[in-house]
C-alpha cells in the first residue's frame, strides 16, 4: 500500500507545494508562454507529474503509471466518447445539406439582426455547446452570423461572449461529470450548486450581446425579448441541473431560452432599415433567400430532437435503475493507495458506465439521425471514423491531462497543494472562480480545468471550513468565463470567419468582458460563502 505524504520534501509544506505545482506550471508555460501545442504540452506535464510522484511522493513507479493509465481510460471513455458521438450527429447534418436548411430556418424567425444574434450566438450555440461543446459552438455560429451579414470581427466577438453560460453543462454535462470523478464529490451535489451560479450568468449575458451587436439603442428597443431569453434560459438550467439532469441542463435551457426569445411581440416585429444597415456590414449569403420545403426542415430539426427525446427516456426512473445496471465497477489494477489518514482513497475502485454514459445515448441518437436524414450505414461509419480522425488531437490532450490529473490526485500533490492555499481562509471563497479562470484561459477546456484544480479546491475547502462543493463548483463556474479568451477558442473563431492571424484583435474585445464577468461571479461565490447568499446553496 501507497500511504500519500503532505509534506514529502524535507518536511515542508511551502516547498512540498512548490515541487507538487511544478506539473501545473510546465503546463501552463507551455501553453501560455511557449504557445505549444495542448497534446504535446499535456504530455509533457504529465511526465513532469510522474517524476515528481515517483521522485519526491515515493509513489511506486507502477503505481504512478497505474493511476495515469485510469485517468487516460476515463479521459477516453466517457469523456471523450460523448464528444465524438455528438460532433459525429453534427457531420451527418452537414453531409445531407441539413445544417443548411437549420441555418436558413434560424435566418427566417427574425430580420431584426440583434434577435438573430441571440437565437443564433446564445440559443444554438448553447445547444451545441450541449452536444459537442470544445469549441465548435464559435466556428458554427461564427460561420452562420457572417452568411447572415455580420461584420466577420463582429460574428466572432458575439459567439466567443455568448459561449459562457452553457459551458459548465457542455459536451453532456462532461465537465460537472469530470469535476464529480476527480473530486469524489456526489455528481447531483456539485451539478446543483453550479445550476445555482451559472445561470445568474444567463441573465446578463443576453444583454450584454444585443450591447455588443447595437450598444445603447439595441439595448433601448431589444431589451425585452433579451431579458425573456436570458430568464427562460436560467431558470430551465437551474431546474434541469438540480432537479433532472445534468445532462439536460443546457439542451432544455436553450430550448427554452429560444422558445422565450420567439414568443416575445416585438422579437419577430421587422427591424428598421437604419438598425439594419448599422449592423449588417458584411455580405450576406444569397441562399438565405431559397425556400425549403417543410418536411426538409422538420428533417433538420430532427437530430436535435432525437437526442432530447433519449436522454429524456433515460431519466425515467425504471429505465434510469436498468441503465445503471451494466455499469461495471472493479478493483483499478497494480493501485493500491491510502490518504494521509490511512484511509483507502476511491481511486482504487474504477466504475465503467457502458450504457448510461452519455455518449451511448448519444450514440444511439446518432442511429435514429442517420435513418431519419437518409444517410447510408456505410456513410455514416465513415462519417464517425472522420470524426475521430479530426478530433484526434483533443483526444489526446485530454487523456494526457486527464492522466495527469490523476498522477497528481492520487500521488498526493493534489492534498498538498490544496493545503497550502488553505491560507488564504475567507478569501479563499472569492479567489476559487480565479483558479477555474486561468485554467480554461490557458487550456480551453472547463473540463480539463475541472481536472487540473477541482481536487486542488476541495482540499484547500476542507481545510478552511468551506463547503467543498461550492469552491468545487466555483472552479467550474468561473471557468466559463476563460473560454471566451482561451487561445484555442480565439483562433478558432479567427479561422472560422476568414480573420486568421488577428487573434490578438479578439482579444482586446473580449478581454474586458471576461474580466468583468469573472469579477461577478467571485462575488457571486463569495456572497454563497457568506451569510449574504448561502441561502442559496442546496
Amino acid at each position: 500500500m501507497f500511504v500519500q505524504q503532505l509534506e514529502p520534501v524535507n518536511g515542508s509544506l511551502g516547498l512540498s507545494a512548490l515541487v507538487a505545482a511544478l506539473p501545473l506550471v510546465t503546463v501552463l508555460v507551455l501553453l501560455g508562454a511557449v504557445r505549444m501545442k495542448a497534446h504535446h504540452a499535456g504530455l509533457i506535464g504529465l511526465g513532469v507529474a510522474a517524476l515528481v510522484a515517483w521522485l519526491a511522493y515515493d509513489m511506486p513507479l507502477g503505481q504512478t503509471v497505474s493511476s495515469a493509465a485510469q485517468g487516460a481510460l476515463f479521459g477516453l471513455f466517457p469523456i471523450m466518447w460523448i464528444v465524438v458521438n455528438a460532433l459525429w450527429v453534427y457531420r451527418m447534418t452537414v453531409r445531407t445539406r441539413h445544417f443548411d436548411i437549420l441555418r436558413r430556418s434560424f435566418g427566417r424567425l427574425s430580420d431584426d439582426p440583434r434577435i438573430q444574434a441571440l437565437v443564433i450566438a446564445f440559443c444554438f450555440g448553447a445547444l451545441l455547446e450541449a452536444l459537442a461543446g470544445f469549441g465548435a459552438p464559435v466556428a458554427i455560429c461564427s460561420v452562420m452570423l457572417v452568411a447572415l451579414g455580420f461584420d466577420p470581427v463582429k460574428a466572432a466577438v458575439v459567439s466567443l461572449v455568448a459561449n459562457t453560460a452553457p459551458v459548465a453543462f457542455g459536451a453532456m454535462g462532461t465537465p460537472v461529470v469530470t469535476l464529480a470523478q476527480v473530486t469524489g464529490l456526489p455528481l447531483d451535489s456539485v451539478a446543483s450548486v453550479v445550476g445555482r451560479q451559472t445561470p445568474l450568468l444567463a441573465l446578463v449575458v443576453p444583454l450584454v450581446l444585443i450591447g455588443l451587436v447595437d450598444g445603447g439603442r439595441g439595448l433601448r428597443e431589444t431589451w425585452a425579448p433579451a431579458l425573456a431569453c436570458g430568464v427562460a434560459f436560467a431558470v430551465v438550467q437551474f431546474a434541469a441541473s438540480n432537479y433532472v439532469s445534468a445532462q439536460l441542463a443546457d439542451i432544455g435551457a436553450a430550448l427554452a431560452g429560444a422558445g422565450a426569445l420567439v414568443a416575445v411581440p416585438g422579437a419577430r416585429r421587422p427591424a428598421a432599415e437604419p438598425v439594419r444597415a448599422a449592423v449588417l456590414t458584411g455580405v450576406r449569403s444569397e441562399d438565405l433567400d431559397e425556400e425549403d420545403p417543410r418536411r426538409e426542415v422538420l428533417r433538420a430539426y430532427a437530430p436535435y430532437a432525437l437526442i432530447v427525446a433519449v436522454f429524456s427516456v433515460a431519466q425515467i426512473p425504471a429505465v434510469k435503475d436498468w441503465l445503471a445496471k451494466a455499469s461495471q465497477s472493479f478493483d483499478w489494477p497494480f493501485l493500491n493507495v491510502a490518504a494521509p489518514n490511512g484511509e483507502p482513497v476511491g481511486g482504487n475502485v474504477f466504475t465503467l458506465p457502458l450504457v448510461s454514459t452519455g455518449g451511448t445515448l448519444v450514440l444511439l441518437a446518432g442511429v435514429g439521425t442517420a435513418f431519419v436524414l437518409r444517410v447510408h450505414a456505410r456513410v455514416a461509419v465513415r462519417e464517425w471514423l472522420g470524426t475521430v480522425y479530426e478530433l484526434r488531437f483533443a483526444i489526446l490532450t485530454v487523456t494526457s491531462v486527464l492522466a495527469l490529473a490523476y498522477v497528481m490526485n492520487l500521488s498526493g500533490q493534489a492534498a498538498t497543494i490544496g493545503h497550502f492555499v488553505a491560507a488564504a481562509g475567507a478569501g479563499l471563497a472569492f479567489l476559487s472562480p480565479v483558479l477555474g479562470w486561468f485554467g480554461v484561459a490557458v487550456s480551453g477546456s472547463d473540463t480539463s480545468a475541472n481536472a487540473l484544480f477541482g481536487a486542488l479546491q476541495v482540499t484547500a475547502a476542507k481545510e478552511s471550513g468551506l463547503s467543498p462543493e461550492l469552491l468545487a463548483a466555483a472552479n467550474s463556474s468561473g471557468g466559463v468565463l476563460g473560454k471566451m479568451i482561451s487561445p484555442q477558442n480565439l483562433t478558432i473563431a479567427c479561422a472560422a470567419v476568414g480573420l486568421a492571424g488577428r487573434e490578438g484583435d479578439l482579444l482586446r474585445k473580449v478581454l474586458p468582458w471576461s474580466l468583468g464577468l469573472l469579477l461577478v461571479m467571485c462575488l457571486i461565490v463569495f456572497a454563497q460563502s457568506t451569510f449574504v447568499l448561502s441561502w442559496m446553496l442546496p
